[in-house]
């Protein structure tokens, strides 16, 4: 079954206009720039097009995230499903999120700048929510580790893109 919801998922994002395509794909939760990236280049969109629309997508969750978490989840809580789900999210977050808690700031940037699962601008930024790290840096921390994110990803992706042309 989740084979096939990925399939129509990945149908449904390959009908759509390749800009919107990528922009929506950085602003989901796991995909993130990490799959945005990727996706621009299948399909054949420039490089600084596809930077800037990764860039966008992915920036667009963290101030809603930052202000609503906390309401939201306080409020869902009330309901026993809810309340296990954030709990068990509040949880993974604070203990793959040291690196948040003892540099704030600074850990906060480095944490979004890494290019793994796990450790983009939706999991810092509720880091940050849950550390309790002021807006203004953890927007600008936010900015700054996915701006040093996609320039990895941008990277690696035409990296392979060379090697597989050498290759053929």
């Amino acid at each position: 079954m989740a084979e096939r919801m990925s399939l129509r998922f990945m149908e449904w994002i390959l009908s759509l206009p390749k800009e919107l395509a990528v922009i929506i794909t950085a602003a989901l939760p796991v995909f993130e720039l990490r799959g945005a990236i990727p996706l621009g280049f299948y399909l054949k969109m420039p490089i600084a097009k596809i930077f800037i629309l990764a860039l966008i997508g992915n920036l667009i969750p963290v101030i809603p995230l930052y202000f609503l978490l906390r309401p939201v989840s306080n409020l869902l809580s009330r309901k026993t499903l809810f309340r296990a789900f954030f709990e068990r999210l509040f949880s993974y977050t604070k203990k793959k999120a040291e690196i948040i808690q003892r540099y704030e700031a600074l850990g906060l940037m480095l944490f979004v700048a890494i290019p793994l699962p796990v450790t983009g601008a939706w999991t810092g930024t509720i880091a940050a929510v849950l550390f309790k790290i002021k807006f203004k840096y953890t927007l600008l921390a936010v900015i700054l580790g996915v701006i040093i994110a996609a320039i990895i990803v941008t990277a690696l992706c035409i990296i392979g893109k060379i090697s597989w042309q050498i290759i053929k």
